[in-house]
């Protein structure tokens, strides 16, 4: 069985090793993946449009 204060402090040290990103690269690549994510919807979006459109054209249906 572990020693749960062995166990802790192991975890501390494991995260003393860790490399943190800066407050800068945080904020950039929080801005990145929130430009991604909105070109990735407008892009499905458009596509969307265009299948319904296709979908009226070819069956006169819409929904």
């Amino acid at each position: 069985m572990v020693d749960p204060a062995q166990f802790i402090r192991e975890v501390r040290s494991e995260i003393a090793k860790v490399t943190w990103p800066s407050r800068r690269e945080t904020a950039v690549s929080t801005g990145l993946v929130m430009a991604m994510a909105a070109a990735i919807a407008i892009f499905f979006l458009i596509v969307d449009q265009i299948i319904g459109f296709g979908i009226h054209m070819l069956f006169g249906l819409r929904f």
